[in-house]
């Protein structure tokens, strides 16, 4: 029983992430490292693709299988086949029947095969139509977004807006990188010659050794936006894995002040420091503890801080297309609390002409302006500045915004407030 090792890769990946909610962006770098090449690739594209359509696949199978309640390991197998017959146009679909059988078979499925083989006979023998209640009901489908968010995104962009931005969910995002401390002049000119898109395998290993760091573009926007001084103190208040930290600490000038990062658990706060130390950056105080309560420091301690705040992430979904499964209708509630609170308690440690910069990868106006609003409304000694971005990331409301749809980044929201 012979099945491809990228298949084998790509179904206990997705099963952990069913299972565990686990995130395909930690679990593929531990699988593909123990591929080679080619199975690694299609490893990727299996398990990325598949959680892309996942609800558009689920409807198929629902039909072929007459809504019959199925296994979770068996649902992810078809799933697997589905998106490969459908969206692979190299891979014949005896080879992914074939090596879906003998999957369900090592995943210890051994009833099921007669099942799954009858199922993906049958999709490569009728033609199979949809059918949708409405328009809304039939986007959510066929862009594989639960019903419920794309209602929401209706509510606050419009239909053709969320139409465009659900389908960029799904498209494959550029490569984004930016020079390290450790990036030489060398490296700088090899990769402004190169095809970036051919030379992945270069750049995986310079940053595995620090000389690049992977980093979406708003992300970077987001770090450009903070604008420290020499002489200003700063805090990244919810700083792993230190993306932001490192981009800063980056900086030509060398920090003559208080640089200081931390966060709440101890394993995030570990990545903080091995991303400090592989970037070649040193001059940075990082501290474990919960932003939500009392911060470590004196009131007025601070220039500057950053409250990257814990978040939905639905601008990141392009990068991490298993989040919309995750997410519930409460959870935007829950986490503008917890944003409002972090947020607050930064506030008090900036001293007057200081700067609090709010940011999230998130798209919810309740993440976003909602925590805002609240927070000029209660805080008479801060008021609200135009961020430093470029001008076209910059809203009627004087905040900044990335959107997956209109600018090929992920989705950030950038607000600063100034103490006065």
């Amino acid at each position: 029983m012979k099945i491809s090792p990228s298949r084998i890769a790509a179904f206990e990946i997705l099963s952990k992430i069913e299972t565990e909610k686990a995130f395909s962006s930690a679990l593929l770098p531990v699988y593909e490292e123990k591929l080679e090449a080619k199975d690694r690739a299609l490893c990727h594209e299996l398990t990325l693709g598949t959680l892309r359509k996942q609800l558009y696949l689920d409807r198929i199978i629902e039909k072929l299988t007459g809504g019959k309640k199925l296994d979770s390991a068996v649902k992810i197998i078809l799933r697997i086949a589905l998106y490969q017959m459908i969206f692979l146009d190299k891979i014949p679909a005896h080879a992914a029947l074939n090596d879906a059988v003998n999957l369900t078979q090592k995943a210890k499925k051994t009833s099921a095969k007669g099942f799954v083989n009858a199922v993906l006979r049958r999709f490569t023998r009728e033609k199979i139509e949809l059918d949708f209640a409405n328009e809304v009901e039939k986007l959510a489908v066929e862009t594989s977004h639960p019903q419920w968010l794309v209602e929401k995104w209706i509510d606050d962009f419009g239909f053709e807006e969320t139409a465009k931005l659900a389908t960029a969910n799904n498209e494959t995002p550029k490569l984004s990188f930016r020079w390290t401390a450790k990036t030489t002049d060398s490296i700088k000119d090899s990769l402004e010659k190169a095809n970036v898109e051919n030379e992945k395998k270069y750049l995986l290993e310079l940053a595995e050794n620090g000389k690049i760091y992977f980093q979406d573009e708003g992300s970077q926007i987001v770090g450009n936006a903070v604008q420290l001084q020499e002489h200003e103190s700063f805090l990244d208040v919810c700083a792993a894995p230190g993306s932001k930290t490192t981009q800063m600490l980056n900086s030509k000038f060398k920090i003559q002040n208080l640089f200081a990062a931390g966060d709440l658990h101890w394993n995030r706060v570990k990545i903080l420091q091995e991303n400090c130390r592989k970037q070649g950056v040193g001059q940075v105080q990082i501290v474990q503890y919960d932003a939500e309560n009392a911060l470590p420091f004196a009131d007025e301690s601070f220039d500057v801080a950053l409250v990257d705040a814990p978040c939905s992430g639905t601008g990141t979904i392009r990068h991490n297309p298993e989040l919309r499964y995750f997410l519930q209708e409460k959870d935007f509630a829950e986490l503008s609390d917890k944003q409002l609170k972090i947020l607050r308690g930064a506030s008090k440690l900036i001293k007057r002409g200081g700067r609090v910069i709010y940011s999230t990868c998130s798209l919810e106006k309740e993440e976003n302006e909602e925590v805002t609003r609240q927070f000029l409304e209660t805080n008479a000694d801060f008021r609200q500045i135009k961020p430093h971005v470029p001008e076209k990331f910059l809203n009627t409301q004087g905040f900044a915004r990335t959107f997956p749809q209109k600018d090929d980044m992920d989705g950030f929201f950038i607000a600063v407030f100034e103490k006065i």
